[in-house]
């Protein structure tokens, strides 16, 4: 009989949930979990994650696992992100481009948010780069504005959380902390419009 451990979650079910994570590229949510059991299995998602966290601290190891969208994910400390990225060495097709990461910060502050407004807001055209950010799933339609012709409404998904490493919008940098950010003027944008857009006429 598995016995459970100081935290009452069994070393069985930490296995289970320890198994799905690394075997998963996307996270793990209560209702995923569920998917994967015997018939009358239950597992406590959050106490199972909780137990193997403190169980990574103690041991010092280089991951640990956060809270992402409704789910979660293991990921590797901060200390090690250079590194990190430096093996994975992600190709350009992986990378956003400066038109894409700048129409993906306009719906993230201002979801749910319309076409035309993303487009007052950038002054170009964005049907290219909306259909790259659906494609790759980083934003959603979540219904249709009030307003003339009922225009679509996006929002951000939880790839865009899981690809940024946000537990929930809420953890966006607010405006204060970007200005500060772009106040020398050393990592502040630059006009790299892309060549599929175009400015919008007067």
């Amino acid at each position: 009989m598995e016995t459970p451990t100081q935290t009452g979650v069994s070393l069985l079910d930490m296995q289970i949930v320890e198994a799905l994570l690394i075997a998963s590229d996307i996270p793990l949510t209560p209702d995923r979990l569920k998917e994967c059991l015997d018939e009358g299995h239950r597992i406590d998602l959050a106490g199972a994650v909780e137990a193997l966290n403190a169980r990574y601290e103690r041991g010092k190891h280089a991951f640990y696992i956060m809270p992402v969208g409704k789910g979660f994910q293991i990921v590797t400390v901060n200390t090690f992100e250079t590194i990190v990225r430096n093996f994975i060495n992600r190709n350009v097709r992986a990378r956003l481009t400066y038109a894409a990461l700048e129409t993906l910060a306009v719906i993230a502050y201002k979801q749910p948010i319309s076409k035309p407004e993303i487009e007052r807001i950038r002054g170009v055209n964005c049907s290219a780069v909306l259909a790259t950010l659906l494609e790759r799933e980083l934003i959603t339609v979540s219904g249709r504005a009030e307003a003339a012709g009922r225009p679509l409404l996006y929002v951000t998904t939880d790839e865009f959380l899981r690809y940024f490493g946000l537990a929930s919008p809420a953890d966006l940098p607010r405006t204060r902390e970007l200005n500060e950010l772009f106040r020398t003027g050393e990592h502040a944008p630059q006009d790299q419009r892309s060549e599929n857009e175009t400015p919008l006429s007067d």
